[in-house]
């Protein structure tokens, strides 16, 4: 494939993905009253060539709301954005103009986190090995099926910003739980946990999964970052709900992960992995085939 033909397909499909996951949000909005939120910053790494880039990038952005300002640095190949548009929606909308993009850092110090959603280990099975170079992986080849980002907006507000793939279309439930154990899932898990004091909401909302296998939540979340780093999150289906594009009962009923501290704003500067030696490029692919991203 071309470039130009692949660019024009990331761009047809990211613009896609920005409207609906603005959509979403705004969506999830519509029942709160219209109130101001604090804004964060987000760092980006973008493969910047030139002052066109720059341009192609701002253009996209200015549609969106919410954003503050916006900083680029093409010595770096970085672009900061403060904002209170969730990072699932920058990083589509960067997407759109037919360049990448990887989340560096969000938020202040020690207010980010993340955390990987996978169907339990218990649940799964070891894949027999491809030995036909031939045969493309299938989206269940891997156990895992999203990505959860917090960051931290002010005391008691987090921003909740989740999307979800290969999962059967349904409506889903997402509770914190007490535990970080996923080795049996929800059982594993423990109970929904409200905090301490019992003073949080446990259940942070419902999330549908359409025909695509495809969903997302955004929210604002009365927890502190800090208090969620070590528990776990549960996406579970509602009971009675639709199971269709479960292809051949592969589809979980639940998927599970545990929250870790993820770099906040200008922590993360590095460009080659000191464990692996790989580039934050080529980390980035091996996350899209995982399904992570």
């Amino acid at each position: 494939m071309s470039f130009a033909t692949r660019r024009a397909a990331i761009t047809s499909i990211s613009a896609l993905s920005a409207a609906a996951a603005a959509l979403s949000y705004h969506a999830n909005q519509t029942s709160k009253p219209k109130t101001m939120l604090p804004s964060y910053e987000a760092t980006f790494s973008v493969p910047l060539e030139c002052d066109a880039c720059i341009n192609d990038i701002k253009g996209a952005l200015s549609k969106l709301d919410g954003i503050t300002s916006t900083t680029f640095s093409l010595p770096h190949r970085l672009v900061s954005i403060t904002s209170t548009t969730p990072p699932s929606t920058l990083i589509s909308t960067i997407q759109s103009t037919g360049r990448d993009a990887i989340l560096r850092g969000s938020g202040n110090p020690n207010s980010a986190a993340v955390c990987i959603l996978e169907i339990p280990p218990s649940s799964t099975s070891p894949s027999p090995p491809n030995t036909n170079p031939q045969k493309s992986k299938s989206k269940y080849d891997s156990p895992v099926r999203g990505l959860a980002r917090l960051i931290t907006l002010s005391e008691k507000l987090t921003l909740l910003d989740m999307t979800l793939t290969a999962v059967p279309k349904g409506r889903y439930t997402v509770s914190v739980r007490r535990t970080g154990d996923i080795s049996h899932g929800k059982a594993s898990l423990g109970s929904i946990y409200t905090g301490d004091d019992g003073d949080r909401e446990g259940e942070l909302g419902v999330v549908s999964i359409d025909e695509q296998g495809r969903g997302s939540l955004v929210a604002e979340i009365g927890w502190r970052v800090w208090e969620l780093v070590g528990r776990g999150i549960c996406v579970e289906r509602i009971a009675g709900a639709s199971a269709v594009g479960d292809e051949s009962g592969k589809g979980p009923a639940e998927v599970v992960g545990v929250v870790a501290r993820s770099a906040g704003v200008w922590e993360n500067e590095k460009v080659v992995c000191g464990c692996s030696g790989k580039t934050v490029w080529e980390e980035r692919e091996e996350m899209v085939a995982r399904g992570v991203l």
